[in-house]
């Protein structure tokens, strides 16, 4: 077991395991840690834990220290300088005609590197563009391509739900979603109903997918034959959530179909293993001997 924080460096940002290097730290704390990209500061998300050694990458990263107003105040010049380069990168971007949509500008804690986040419907030739913000800047430039969905989460927004992005409030890293997920929840197929608002499938299909799929699971689907408490039928339409099965009865094929709660009927397993408790031709009974 190592001890470990967990460090996160935008609001919903990925968490990063640190070592504390002996220091008890609460959540919302800030930290000046070591990173690929350089120095940075960030927030405390998990406070001191002991975790499985497995779950690390080694090797563990101490903090350095914990940010002091200093610290902060070079936080706070940083943003004021990430407007500025905003600002200077778009006029840049349109003297050389560039088809390309600035998202968010990022300096490092240290100054080192600037991060440019753009998105873009094909490939951009950028090289004059990096030489044209290195010339004004005087520091190491690096540009990003990203896709919709980052671009969503960096900027946030309302979904259709009425509430802000889930990426962009608490998702750390997106979940895949597919158009099965909208099938098995039987949500209607509508790409304006089922997509967020960056054109993608919504990640809130991926909340509930693990419960219906285990309602799925035990459940008869339409057109399987159970037997219910007045006789064999067929399954004609289910209603997952509710648990309701409405079952066309063998005995009476011109009536309309009955309702059943899923619990009261028995199907697939069940059925079989009932007809083997009846001993039915051709089943082999528990000591392997035919009937």
């Amino acid at each position: 077991m190592t001890e470990i924080i967990g460090v996160r460096f935008k609001n919903a940002g990925k968490t990063y395991f640190f070592s504390p290097g002996g220091q008890k730290l609460s959540p919302g704390d800030r930290v000046i840690v070591e990173t690929a990209r350089g120095i940075e500061c960030g927030s405390v998300a998990i406070p001191n834990r002991l975790i499985d050694d497995g779950q690390i990458i080694a090797p563990l990263k101490g903090i350095i220290r914990r940010a002091d107003e200093q610290d902060l105040q070079v936080v706070e010049e940083n943003a004021r300088k990430e407007k500025e380069a905003f600002k200077v990168c778009q006029q840049r971007i349109a003297a050389r005609g560039l088809e390309m949509h600035l998202v968010d500008v990022e300096y490092t804690f240290d100054g080192n590197k600037i991060l440019f986040y753009f998105t873009a419907d094909g490939r951009v030739d950028f090289r004059e563009l990096v030489k044209d913000l290195a010339g004004v800047f005087r520091t190491r430039i690096e540009l990003r391509q990203i896709g919709v969905r980052d671009e969503s989460k960096m900027l946030g927004g309302l979904g259709i739900c009425g509430r802000p992005f889930c990426c962009s409030t608490f998702l750390g890293d997106f979940q895949p979603v597919s158009i099965k997920m909208a099938k098995e929840q039987n949500l209607s197929l509508n790409p304006t109903k089922i997509s967020g608002t960056c054109g993608r499938l919504m990640c809130c299909l991926k909340y509930e997918q693990a419960a219906y799929e285990d309602l799925i699971r035990t459940t008869p689907k339409v057109g399987a034959a159970v037997v219910t408490s007045d006789g064999p039928g067929v399954v004609t339409e289910v209603a997952l959530i509710q648990g309701l099965l409405k079952v066309q009865l063998e005995a009476n094929p011109d009536a309309a179909p009955s309702v059943y709660p899923r619990e009261s009927v028995k199907w697939g397993r069940d059925l079989a293993r009932g007809r083997r408790g009846k001993g039915e031709k051709g089943e082999r009974p528990a000591d392997g001997r035919r009937n």
